[in-house]
């Protein structure tokens, strides 16, 4: 049994801060006060920690001394600030006393709620500092969401969260894990959200932003998590916000060309939406933590894999905490008011109508459809070949649905969206569903991909059975063998007898 850690609390953690006299930096706050330099001051000791605090919080003073940003709550303004700020630190400190102190910066740009409340309150916050006297600066920057009701409260969470983050960025930093876990002592997730972290520099050179990405959702910190084709973490307002959007749920392991084809197939469909026309539209491949938990602990080597051939590929990634389509709709929905679109198979089709999800629900299943449903959501739905589709009833719950009718040609048999049977009682509701386009049917796929499926590619991968290769892209292939992914050896070469 692990030891329990104690929980320092807020004041605790400024006054060690405080008390260490090789530690001297800059508090610059804009948009909730100056709410972490408060707690630092209340801790005591605060001379031998505080170089400066500042708060331009006038638009004009703030562009005089930092430079124009496009919004000023943002991560460009951020960056302004922990720039200037730290580069005023070493032209007036350095000589002073720079042999002896490491220098470091706590910038943040928040909104908090504001006196109409009609707005998002949310905020980036960084912490800029140096591991040892004279040393190359290392960095924290993240996103926070505050869901307290009330601006004050929401301030107190802000002050408790930037404290977190410096206490942890000097003395947790070599273990991401708690770091990530500590950002919310003494406030919860309740009333704080982390949903984007980044670490650079010297210090940070070992870490990989996409795990420590993942250990947000892991931890409880946010529900979801995004990367760019690159590898590269995400904001998720910023990438989402006013898209339209289309998501492929999958495990991704690895991405084959069924996969890719749903998603082009549907992409072609969604574009063509009245609701979609002329709009901006982003396309993801989500993972959800159920799923790369499936064997019981997150195999980070297996994660980053799925991310890096989805990458490959060019496509941007969400990993969700969102095991019901509806939360996810949902949670899209905090970012935008455009269409939405679902590519999915048949077998995640039936999931949706399996009931037993929805039991915590005080209306069931139509409390469900009526939160997925009521802002123009749209499933575009793959379909799968009979066989396929007898061995998924036949392995789960899915067995109570039923098929079609079974007859001597049946293998040939596509079963797709309209003629798909559901439970008897759901029936009419799905009819309702498909004759009002809620539900579509994808077309202009490729008939010759549907025997094509994930496990099939893995087994045959783990078993050096060559044929894997023709059932994933070509780039997919070359990273797969590169990289010795999913289990994958390199035949040997047989050596000539003398």
């Amino acid at each position: 049994m692990s030891e329990k850690k104690e929980l320092l609390t807020t004041n605790r953690k400024a006054l060690t801060i405080n008390l260490d006299d090789r530690k001297y930096g800059t508090f610059a706050e804009i948009g909730a006060g100056q709410e972490v330099a408060r707690v630092f001051f209340q801790a005591g000791g605060a001379a031998g920690t505080v170089a400066k605090t500042i708060s331009a919080y006038d638009m004009t003073f703030s562009d005089a001394i930092y430079g124009k940003a496009p919004r000023y709550v943002s991560r460009e303004r951020l960056a302004l600030m922990l720039d200037h700020e730290y580069q005023l630190l070493l032209e007036r400190l350095a000589a002073q006393r720079g042999e002896r102190t490491t220098f470091f910066v706590f910038a943040d740009t928040v909104a908090t709620k504001s006196f109409k409340g009609n707005n998002d309150a949310h905020g980036w916050m960084g912490v800029r500092f140096q591991t040892e006297p004279g040393g190359a600066p290392s960095e924290i920057v993240l996103h926070v969401r505050m869901w307290d009701k009330d601006a004050v409260l929401q301030q107190d969470a802000l002050g408790i969260a930037g404290t977190n983050l410096i206490y942890s960025a000097f003395y947790y930093r070599d273990d991401p894990k708690r770091l990530i876990e500590s950002l919310v002592d003494n406030i919860g997730t309740t009333r704080l959200e982390v949903d984007m972290i980044k670490f650079s520099g010297p210090a940070f050179k070992e870490v990989d932003n996409r795990l420590v990405s993942l250990y947000l959702v892991q931890h409880g910190l946010t529900n979801a998590v995004m990367f760019g084709p690159q590898g590269e973490v995400l904001q998720p307002s910023e990438a989402l916000y006013k898209k339209a959007i289309l998501v492929e749920r999958g495990s991704f392991r690895p991405v084959t060309h069924v996969n890719v084809d749903m998603l082009n197939c549907a992409t072609a469909q969604f574009v063509q939406e009245p609701l979609v026309k002329g709009k901006d539209v982003i396309v993801l491949m989500e993972i959800t933590m159920n799923n790369l938990l499936a064997a019981g602990a997150l195999d980070a080597h297996d994660f980053l894999s799925r991310v890096d051939l989805l990458g490959e590929l060019g496509f941007t990634t969400i990993i969700s905490n969102y095991s019901e389509y509806y939360r996810l709709t949902t949670y899209f929905r905090r970012y935008t008011k455009e269409m939405i679109g679902v590519a999915m198979g048949i077998n995640n089709l039936l999931e949706i109508f399996n009931e037993k999800y929805y039991d915590h629900l005080e209306g069931g299943i139509l409390e469900s459809f009526g939160r997925m449903f009521r802002h123009a959501v749209k499933l575009y739905v793959y379909p799968m070949r009979q066989d396929a589709f007898d061995r998924y009833v036949n392995t789960g719950d899915a067995a109570t649905h039923g098929s079609v009718a079974s007859h001597a040609f049946a293998s040939g048999v596509l079963i797709n969206a309209k003629n798909v049977h559901v439970a008897d009682h759901l029936s009419n509701l799905y009819a309702h569903l498909l004759e009002n386009h809620y539900i579509d049917c994808i077309v202009g796929f490729d008939p010759g991909l549907l025997s094509i499926f994930s496990r099939d590619v893995l087994r045959r991968i783990r078993e050096s059975d060559p044929t894997w290769e023709q059932m994933v892209p070509a780039s997919v292939v070359s990273a797969i063998k590169r990289r010795g992914l999913f289990g994958y050896t390199a035949p040997q070469r047989a050596v000539a007898s003398a």
